[in-house]
Parts: structure tokens; C-alpha cells; sequence
């Protein structure tokens, strides 16, 4: 099995009901609108009855939505004129490009029903443990992938619907529903207000936390203890909690046996060149195929360039200035394709290209600017991992290290990733011409679902 299997058929899992679905002219795409009631077919009575909900979880999370890549090109396109110049047509994508989102956004709108869609599907695994009786270590395994899944979209949430870390106080700005119990028909006490930001966190911790110690070290393209040590990296990260970053990062540097590829060209082109295997450097990823997933990166950074197998609406150029920030010599430099008079990167074209979630250079970066801010090395020194990551792309080591110079070295080498408006909010950065605390810069909660949940509390602006 793996998460990309196709679960339509499977009626015993629980999904969004009476999602009304809209195709508009000016978008030419399915625009999925929240839902109201969620309702049950058949209860989870058997192990396999919860093996194949998790899948659906699984197929939830890698959903164009959310881990499919709109999560991430979102992170990516919301404000950031400095380094793209977005000619797509799509007008919620515009929009957020802009920023000028509205509350009707179709991509905030979404990215919102099927974080939470996936969210239930984690909820109904977790409530049925009990029904995994083949062996311990195959309920906690269970256990760990839904706790896993249901804080990785949390934690996404959490960040595009509310206010940074640092923007007031997290314990009393709005965050996220916190749905933390299998959701089977909506009544008025299904309608529950915004938690707290720190709230969220602190359940996308513990959800994260206890993953890491019932996950298996290894589990084919599944999961594992490294995924989630690596997400609480991140976590911890956007917290400025940098000693337990660094510390999440260097276990997963130390105990997930991955390597940083030599070649940083062949971390790409995964269906292309690969025949769909990951390179060894990605800790945790969604699979693409011919015959089902979803890669919204491809979908609007990529293009056809003359190679077979890429594909892409050609929505994301990348400026010349983005690419002038590499020094000469830095293979990250080259790794961009001139097409039709417009730069590409070159990291997206492959259209069934698999999604990396976490690729283990973010975690030695991590380490790094942890230990740099602690004045610590744990693991190495932070000269040491920056150089790394530096000699990998041909560059020449550096003899001295200031902070700048590491998240330079993070912003180029997971340049359109998904990474860029987290980045600026938890460096307190501009983006582009709005400081990193706009409310522009934050979503919109889907105006539908205010006007269900009268107890929701819509964003500033909107």
C-alpha cells in the first residue's frame, strides 16, 4: 500500500458530505466549498476497517489541497513579488500573490476542508485502536502515523489561518477549531470556536511528540520516527524554541541513516529519471503516478520544456533577481531553465514528480542556526553544517559564520519548497512590500464556515 492509493470506492471512509462542488469560468477549477455534516456508512469494526481509514489519511494529506502542494505553493505565491512573477490565471492563486485574498478565497477554502477532512479521517483511526489486535507493534504504528498526520495538518493550519509566534500573544490569539474526536453527524456542539495559538501548538507537540516514540524507524514510504522528529524540528523552530529544534534536527540527522545526495541536481525528477524511488536525502514524501496523486508544484511551477515527462501550467516564473542571490559557481544557480523567454526551476518540471515533505539538508540548516543562536554544537558546529550544505553545490567553505549567512544559505537551498512566508514571519522579514505581521498576509477563515459556525471569529481585513 501506499498514501496515494485511490479510496474512492471505499464507502466505509469518512468524508465530507454535501460539499458542493463549482466549476467558474474565471477559474476553470473545482472549487470545493466547506462542508456541514459528515456522515458514516459503515462503522470501523476490524483491523482492516482501520488499516484502510488510515489510508484514506493518508490520501487526505496528499490531496492537491494540502501535501498535494497547495499548502506549500500557497507558503510560496502570498506575496512574494521579490522572487516570482505569477502569470497565472487562476484567480484565488492571484489573489493570494496579490494580497489581496477575500473570504471567498477558493484556494484559502480548499486547503481549510481538507486539512480538516483529514483530520477526521486521523480522529476515526484513533478512536478504533483498540480493533488492532495482530500485534503491539502494529497498533502503535497505526497510532503514530494518525497522531502524526492529523499535527502535520494542524500545524499547516495553524500557521495560515492565524497570527505568527511573536505577532501579540499566542495564548490569547485566535488559532484553530481543535477537533480532537471523531466528528460522525455535525449538531450545535460540533460548532466550536477558535483555540488559542498556543493551544494548537501545544496539541501539535503532544500529537508530535508521542508519534515520535510509537513510530518504527522504518516503514517503506509510510511515516516514520524521523518524520516526526522532523516536523517537531520545524515546530520548535517556529516557536524560537531553538534548543529543541536543533535537538529534533540532529536526531534525525544522527538516527534516520539518510544522507545528503552528492549531487543536489538528482534530488528531483523523481518519475523522470528514477522510476518514482526517492533519493535517500527526502525523510518524508507523497508519491506520485501515472495513475493517481496529486503534485501542485508541477501543476504551477512547472512546464514543458522539451523533455519528455515535464509538464505544467508555466504559472510561476522565477525573476532574475531570485536567481542573482546565488553566488558563481553555486549548482543551485544553474538549476533553473530558460523557456519561451521566462526562468524556471528546474526543481518542479517532472509532471508525476513525487512531493518532498522534509528533505534532510533542512534538518543539518536547522541545526545549524539552533546551535548558532545557543552558542552550542550539538552534533557539529554550525560552521560545519553550513559547509555542507555549501561544499554539496560546489561552493568554497566558509572560515566565519553570522546568522545572516545561514538563512541565506536555508532561503536559496529550499528556494520553492513551500517554505518562503513561514521563513519571513519567523525572521520578522518583509514580504515584499507588507511587514511580515500584515494581516494581508495571514488567510482568510472560509467565509462559508462562518457563516455555519456563528462561534468562529474571522481574521482582520476580511
Amino acid at each position: 500500500m501506499k498514501p496515494n492509493i485511490q479510496i474512492r470506492g471505499l464507502n466505509y471512509i469518512l468524508s465530507a458530505a454535501l460539499i458542493t462542488l463549482l466549476l467558474t469560468a474565471c477559474e476553470k477549477r473545482l472549487d470545493i466549498l466547506p462542508y456541514q455534516s459528515i456522515t458514516a456508512d459503515q462503522a470501523l469494526e476490524t483491523e482492516s476497517d482501520v488499516n484502510v481509514t488510515l489510508i484514506g489519511a493518508y490520501d487526505g494529506a496528499q490531496s492537491a489541497a494540502t501535501y498535494g502542494g497547495d499548502i506549500m505553493v500557497l507558503n510560496d505565491l502570498i506575496g512574494n513579488s521579490a522572487n516570482i512573477n505569477f502569470t497565472g490565471t487562476f484567480a484565488g492563486l492571484s489573489d493570494a500573490y496579490q494580497t489581496l485574498m477575500t473570504s471567498n478565497n477558493s484556494f484559502a477554502a480548499g486547503t481549510w476542508i481538507g486539512a480538516y477532512n483529514t483530520i477526521n479521517r486521523c480522529n476515526n483511526v484513533l478512536s478504533a485502536l483498540d480493533k488492532v489486535t495482530s500485534s503491539p507493534a502494529k497498533k502503535n504504528s497505526v497510532e503514530g502515523q494518525a497522531l502524526f498526520i492529523r499535527a502535520s495538518m494542524y500545524f499547516e493550519l495553524v500557521r495560515l489561518y492565524a497570527k505568527a509566534i511573536g505577532d501579540g500573544d499566542a495564548s490569547t490569539n485566535p488559532g484553530v477549531p481543535l477537533v480532537l474526536t471523531k466528528t460522525v453527524s455535525v449538531s450545535n456542539a460540533d460548532y466550536i470556536p477558535r483555540s488559542s495559538v498556543k493551544a494548537v501548538y501545544d496539541q501539535v507537540i503532544a500529537d508530535l511528540t508521542k508519534a515520535e516514540t510509537l513510530l518504527p524507524t522504518s516503514n517503506t514510504i509510510y511515516a516514520t520516527k524521523w518524520a516526526a522528529a522532523a516536523q517537531l524540528s520545524r515546530v520548535h523552530l517556529m516557536l524560537k524554541n531553538y534548543a529543541a529544534a536543533g535537538d529534533a534536527a540532529n536526531r534525525v540527522i544522527a538516527g534516520s541513516g539518510k544522507t545528503l545526495n552528492p549531487d543536489f541536481t538528482k534530488l528531483w525528477f523523481t518519475f523522470i529519471n528514477n522510476g518514482g524511488a526517492n533519493p535517500t536525502e527526502y525523510i518524508f514524501s507523497f508519491t506520485v503516478t501515472a495513475q493517481d496523486g496529486a503534485n501542485s508544484f508541477n501543476t504551477y511551477f512547472g512546464r514543458n520544456v522539451g523533455i519528455a515527462g515535464t509538464a505544467g501550467r508555466s504559472d510561476c516564473k522565477i525573476k532574475a533577481a531570485h536567481i542573482a542571490l546565488y553566488e558563481t559557481g553555486d549548482v543551485r544557480k544553474t538549476f533553473f531553465t530558460l523557456s519561451g523567454g521566462n526562468n524556471y526551476t528546474r526543481k518542479h518540471l517532472d509532471r508525476y514528480g513525487n512531493v518532498p515533505i522534509v528533505r534532510l539538508a533542512e534538518m543539518y540548516l536547522t541545526r545549524a542556526e539552533a546551535n548558532f543562536r545557543n552558542s552550542t554544537a550539538l552534533g557539529a558546529t554550525p560552521l560545519s553544517d553550513i559547509n555542507l550544505i555549501r561544499t554539496r553545490v560546489g561552493l568554497p567553505v566558509l572560515t566565519t559564520l553570522n546568522l545572516d549567512a545561514i538563512t541565506k544559505e536555508r532561503n536559496l537551498e529550499l528556494a520553492f519548497e513551500g517554505h518562503n512566508l513561514h521563513e519571513a514571519k519567523r525572521l520578522q522579514k518583509p514580504v515584499g512590500t507588507l511587514s511580515w505581521n500584515s494581516p494581508k498576509l495571514i488567510l482568510p477563515i472560509p467565509q462559508r464556515e462562518i457563516d455555519v459556525n456563528k462561534s468562529l471569529v474571522q481574521n482582520a481585513g476580511y
